[in-house]
């Protein structure tokens, strides 16, 4: 009657650890540089290495969105707006 219980016990244990190692392995993909090194930096910065093709309507569209927002900067990050509270 024993023999016919071990294995349960062994296929409970292993279905009780099989959550707590989902859990570990992906957190293991969290960890890890958020972003580029300070030197790197430079290569980043590189106007081909740019999102948009033409520079020129970018600058104006950025110009529209500040002169709209009343915020200097602030293209691409949330906030802006009149400034009050």
């Amino acid at each position: 009657m024993k023999a016919a219980a071990l294995p349960r016990a062994r296929s409970r244990r292993r279905h009780a650890f099989a959550p707590l190692l989902c859990a570990l392995l992906s957190l293991g993909g969290c960890a890890g540089p958020s972003g580029p090194a300070a030197w790197d930096k430079s290569f980043v910065a590189k106007p081909e290495m740019s999102m948009s093709w033409n520079a020129l309507a970018t600058r104006l569209e950025q110009q529209v969105y500040e002169s709209k927002e009343a915020a200097s900067g602030g293209y691409g990050v949330g906030g802006g707006g009149c400034g009050c509270n």
